[in-house]
């Protein structure tokens, strides 16, 4: 397990989305499209030939862009969280990403921030914004709300538990309340920031927004598909779950990232795919080399 990608399910708007966000960031760039397949047209109801993921690069983000339909909306649970190193910079950012979208809370001082801001942009998708220094530029943000609330620490440490290149870096506690105000974890090289969200929101994790792991053999996928949809957890079709507080994860075997791309065998090796649950490493691979 070597890589993480971001994935963010878009009703037939990847292409757009990635153009928009990779406008937005230095060291940025589109990378390879992949198209649905006659069988894939079968199984989701988008035409074969159409756009089926687009890969981008935010600064240090590795995102793909899935157009899968209305099925999922994008909710608060899961932002992308970005820190700005100029007051410039922050304004620049708001500016873009609130265009045709909309504010949860204004770009202004908080206690915790010289300023911050949550927005979301015109395809729906959250972003916060923080005038701070980190080592990476962008991070995904997971948000524990209404009946997860103070369940963040709980989920911090079932990934670090499962995941053997996963630490916490920085938390901060509310004691009273006995929740996780702000932390950060690092899985596979790339931070994550998680938080508990006191009060009332009416929102919860979605497969709008996942995170995809990449497996390097049978057993690695076996570990973290059993250890993720534990007590609670939920499978679902092509290597996709929820665990048991209901993010959503992709646990994917490594070549399947090139494999998608090679418009020679994508095809058979989409055909596999759509048959299986939680994914098997050798017949996909099978499919992809002969």
């Amino acid at each position: 397990m070597n890589h993480v990608d971001v994935s963010l399910w878009f009703d037939g708007k990847a292409e757009e989305a990635a153009k928009f966000y990779t406008s937005l960031f230095k060291s940025s760039e589109i990378g390879r499209t992949s198209y649905f397949t006659k069988s894939g047209e079968k199984v989701s109801g988008q035409k074969a030939g159409s756009v089926l993921t687009v890969e981008f690069k935010l600064a240090n983000l590795s995102v793909v862009g899935l157009n899968g339909g209305p099925l999922f909306k994008f909710t608060p649970a899961m932002s992308l969280f970005v820190w700005c190193e100029s007051e410039k910079e922050i304004d620049d950012l708001w500016s873009e990403l609130t265009a045709g979208g909309g504010v949860r809370m204004a770009l202004d001082t908080y206690p915790w921030s010289k300023k911050y801001g949550w927005a979301t942009d015109k395809f729906g998708v959250d972003w916060q914004l923080n005038l701070a220094p980190n080592t990476q530029k962008i991070a995904p943000a997971m948000l524990f709300v209404d009946k997860l609330f103070g369940k963040g620490e709980d989920a911090l440490n079932l990934y670090t538990s499962v995941f053997p290149d996963c630490k916490i870096e920085s938390i901060s506690r509310d004691e009273n309340q006995k929740s996780v105000t702000h932390s950060i974890f690092k899985l596979n090289g790339q931070d994550v920031v998680l938080m508990d969200g006191a009060g009332n929101h009416g929102f919860e994790f979605n497969e709008a927004f996942s995170l995809m792991i990449y497996c390097k053999n049978q057993k690695e996928i076996d570990h973290l598909w059993d250890s993720l949809i534990k007590d609670g957890g939920m499978s679902s079709q092509c290597g996709w779950l929820k665990d048991k507080f209901g993010v959503s994860w992709q646990i994917v075997p490594d070549f399947m990232r090139d494999a998608i791309y090679d418009a020679g065998k994508s095809e058979k090796v989409m055909d596999a795919m759509y048959q299986m649950k939680k994914l098997d490493y050798q017949k996909l691979k099978d499919a992809y080399t002969h």
